[in-house]
């Protein structure tokens, strides 16, 4: 019997399972897993499934049945591809289960930013609008997103969706060229041109050795005053404490869902102080219930092919 196990099921909330629970296999799912646990829970699995959980060269050359590493997200920037490669292990990954969903979340924190939606939630909280001589209040300058320049970095599916909705808005949109690139594709911009030119900058490239820190300091400076960074991709994309020199003098502003470490640290340097131009989720924009379904079958698709001998969602 094929033993499958999921090192941190958890990951997937309340989602229902049941269409892992294939023909001649046993599922073993396990809420969490240490680093420490790795191995030993992997020991005698023929098909892992992780959604954030490292492995590391060291782990896979200590399992012996691995047969396939199977991604639950389109980022596998956990596996060492190479070293499973060098094991004979296959990979897979979940396409496009949230090609509504984080375009949703990406446009949810624009709005929050531009519309001023917790900053107007906190001012009322604190009894303003009740002490108000007027109907209304003024007390956060508001955006319109019409005419902006929204540039893209990654356009994949998740960075075309997303531009789509920025399109509807009436926001000018601009697809960036891959950093350090000298030529330019058609209907790209060089990278420094388009965030000089960026009102707006989302991103929704993978992360790797190239793209790590692709928005460091003296890039962050590129940025017009009072722009906005949207990242709902990899937390490493970004220099941390060059961003957060940035904000803190009110010169950028930032949607993030994603940080360099997850969970942070309480003591994480974006969590210590409340800063009016940074909207901060938890890694949520891929997880509505409707996306965790989809990324359930996927999973469960993909397993059932390599058990065939098909290829499907192998990278």
């Amino acid at each position: 019997m094929t033993q499958i196990v999921f090192l941190d099921a958890g990951s997937m909330g309340d989602t229902d399972l049941t269409p892992l629970q294939l023909p001649e296999c046993q599922l073993t799912c396990y809420a969490s897993t240490a680093r420490e646990q790795v191995a030993e829970r992997l020991l005698q699995a023929d098909i892992a499934i992780v959604n954030k959980v490292q492995l590391s060269s060291d782990i896979l050359q200590s399992l012996p049945r691995l047969k396939l590493i199977c991604v639950a997200a389109t980022g596998v920037n956990n596996i060492d591809l190479a070293a499973a490669a060098a094991k004979g292990i296959a990979v897979c990954n979940v396409r496009g289960y949230a090609d509504t969903a984080v375009p949703q979340h990406a446009m949810a924190l624009l709005l929050g930013l531009t519309n001023q939606i917790s900053n107007y939630q906190q001012t009322l909280a604190g009894g303003e609008w009740s002490r108000s001589a007027h109907f209304c209040l003024h007390s956060h300058r508001l955006t319109e997103l019409a005419g902006k320049c929204f540039a893209v970095v990654g356009y994949g599916a998740l960075g075309q969706a997303t531009a789509r909705l920025a399109a509807a808005f009436g926001m000018r949109v601009i697809v960036s060229e891959r950093a350090g690139q000298q030529h330019c594709r058609p209907d790209r911009v060089i990278f420094e041109e388009a965030l000089r030119q960026a009102d707006v900058l989302s991103l929704h490239c993978p992360l790797s050795t190239a793209t790590y820190r692709l928005l460091n300091a003296e890039r962050l400076k590129l940025l017009p005053d009072g722009a906005i960074i949207i990242n709902t991709a990899r937390g490493d994309l970004i220099d941390e404490t060059a961003l957060l020199t940035e904000l803190t003098a009110g010169r950028l502003a930032a949607g993030l869902d994603v940080l360099s470490t997850e969970p942070p640290p309480a003591n994480h340097i974006l969590l210590q102080q409340s800063l009016p131009n940074l909207l901060l989720t938890p890694h949520i924009g891929w997880a509505g219930p409707a996306a965790r379904a989809r990324m359930a079958q996927q999973l469960a698709e993909n397993i059932s092919a390599f058990l065939a001998g098909k290829a499907l969602r192998l990278l």
